[in-house]
C-alpha cells in the first residue's frame, strides 16, 4: 500500500493529478492572502507572535523575560526604584506552582512582572496581577519605561506580552492619567475602552493634618458614627462589604471584575473597616486597603452606599482615621473618587484633602460565545410534558356493548 503525501491526489485512472498538486501548493498562499487582505467591514486577523508586524519593537532587538532575582540590581533607573519592594515580593512569590499548592490551598495572587531588555539594558517593565481567584480578571498595575528606545514600541510590546501570558483572563483593567495621551493611545490600540474618570485625592497624615487649619474636619470626635457600628473586616463580616461594593459598583464594571467574597479578603489582606446599620445588619460605608502607593502612603478604597450619601462627614472621617491609625499615622492615604459623585468631591475639598490629578479607568473584555439554547418547539414540548403530569386524571368510561 502506497501512502501519498497530503498535497497529492489521484484521478480516476489512478495516476497523479498535477492540477491537484498545484491547487494544494497554492492553498497556503491563498489563505495567507485572505488573512492579510480583508474587507472594509471586517476586522483584520491578529498577527501571531512569531511574525510581528513591521516596525514592532521585536525588530529592534527587544527581549521580554519574566522577572528573575538577578534582574533587580540592573533596575537602577529612577523610574524603577519605587517598585523595588514590589519586585522583591514578586520574586519571592514566583515559586513553582506545585510548591505553592503544597504551602497553601488558595492560588497565589502575587504579581506577574515582565522586563524588557535591549541587549543587556532594561528598557521597561510591566506589573500585572489577578483581581480574583478564578483568574478571569487581571489588572495592569504598573508600566514603567526607561532608555533611549521608542517608549511607545516598548510599552506596546510589554502590554501585548502580558495579555498573551494571562491565559484564562476574559477581562483586563488598566488606568492612565487623563493627560497622558501616549498611554491612552497604547491602551486603546490593545482594545481597552474608557469606563469612567476618577479624581485622585491625598488624605494627609494625622500629624500633618493636626497642624493644618484647613483640615478641621479630621479633628472630629472618634465616636461620631451617627448610631452606626464600626466593625473590622474579617471572614465573618466580608459578606457585608461584598454586598456594599456590589451595590455601589456599576453593572458593567461589576460584571468585568467578577469578584467574590474571598477575593475581597485576598486583595485587602483583611485590612478594612466598615460602618454597619445594626437594625438591618447592612454595611453602609467602608474603607479598605488596596496597595502601597509608589510615592509613599497607602492606596485605599472608600465606598459609601448610594442611599447613604449623607454619611460624608463625621462617619467617613471616622473610617479614614481608623484606617490611618491601623496602617500608619505618619503615612497619607490616597483615594480615587468618580468625578460624577459631586457630594464626595465637595466633601473631600472641604475636608482639606489635596487634589492630585485625574485618571481614566479602562477595561478590555473578551466576549465568549454562549451555548445554543434549545429550539422553541422542543421547549414547548417539554413544558407540555411537565404540565401533563399535573392535569386531573379521569377514570375511563366502560365501552357499551353493541348488538351481537
Amino acid at each position: 500500500m502506497t501512502v501519498l503525501p497530503p498535497s497529492t491526489t489521484r484521478n480516476r485512472s489512478g495516476r497523479l493529478d498535477p492540477d491537484a498538486r498545484k491547487l494544494h501548493s497554492q492553498a497556503p498562499l491563498q489563505c495567507a492572502a485572505l488573512q492579510d487582505c480583508g474587507d472594509g467591514g471586517s476586522e483584520p486577523a491578529e498577527r501571531s507572535e512569531a511574525t510581528p508586524p513591521p516596525g514592532d519593537a521585536n525588530d529592534a532587538g527587544l527581549r521580554i523575560e519574566s522577572l528573575a532575582g538577578w534582574h533587580i540590581p540592573l533596575l537602577g533607573d529612577p523610574a524603577y526604584l519605587p517598585l523595588h519592594p514590589l519586585l522583591q515580593q514578586a520574586v519571592l512569590l514566583s515559586l513553582p506552582e506545585k510548591l505553592l499548592q503544597l504551602l497553601r490551598s488558595q492560588p497565589s495572587l502575587g504579581p506577574q512582572v515582565l522586563v524588557a531588555f535591549e541587549a543587556i539594558t532594561p528598557v521597561g517593565l510591566i506589573v500585572t496581577r489577578r483581581l480574583n481567584r478564578s483568574g478571569s480578571c487581571w489588572q495592569v498595575q504598573h508600566l514603567r519605561l526607561s532608555g533611549p528606545t521608542s517608549r511607545r514600541q516598548v510599552a506596546s510590546a510589554l502590554l501585548r506580552e502580558a495579555i498573551d501570558r494571562g491565559r484564562g483572563a476574559s477581562s483586563w483593567i488598566a488606568t492612565a492619567s487623563s493627560g497622558d495621551a501616549d498611554r491612552l493611545a497604547i491602551l486603546r490600540e490593545q482594545g481597552f475602552q474608557p469606563l469612567r474618570t476618577d479624581r485622585l485625592w491625598r488624605w494627609p497624615a494625622a500629624d500633618r493634618a493636626s497642624h493644618s487649619p484647613s483640615h478641621r474636619a479630621a479633628d472630629r470626635p472618634a465616636g461620631d458614627a451617627g448610631g452606626l457600628q464600626l466593625r473590622n473586616l474579617n471572614r465573618r463580616t466580608a459578606a457585608l462589604l461584598w454586598h456594599l461594593e456590589q451595590a455601589a459598583c456599576p453593572a458593567h464594571l461589576r460584571q468585568l471584575l467578577d469578584r467574590r467574597v474571598e477575593d475581597l479578603l485576598d486583595q485587602s489582606r483583611r485590612r478594612g473597616w466598615m460602618l454597619v446599620d445594626p437594625s438591618r445588619d447592612q454595611a453602609v460605608a467602608a474603607v479598605r486597603w488596596v496597595s502601597d502607593h509608589a510615592s509613599g502612603g497607602y492606596d485605599v478604597k472608600l465606598t459609601v452606599h448610594p442611599g447613604w450619601q449623607h454619611l460624608f462627614g463625621g462617619p467617613v472621617v471616622l473610617l479614614l482615621n481608623q484606617a490611618q491609625q491601623a496602617l500608619g499615622s505618619h503615612a497619607p492615604l490616597w483615594l480615587a473618587c468618580d468625578i460624577r459623585q459631586e457630594s464626595c468631591q465637595q466633601w473631600l475639598q472641604r475636608s482639606g484633602a489635596e487634589e492630585r490629578g485625574e485618571r481614566v479607568l479602562m477595561a478590555r473584555s473578551v466576549w465568549r460565545r454562549q451555548e445554543l439554547q434549545a429550539p422553541a418547539q422542543l421547549a414547548a414540548r417539554r413544558l407540555e410534558a411537565m404540565l401533563e403530569q399535573w392535569q386531573p386524571k379521569r377514570r375511563p368510561l366502560p365501552t357499551p356493548l353493541g348488538p351481537r
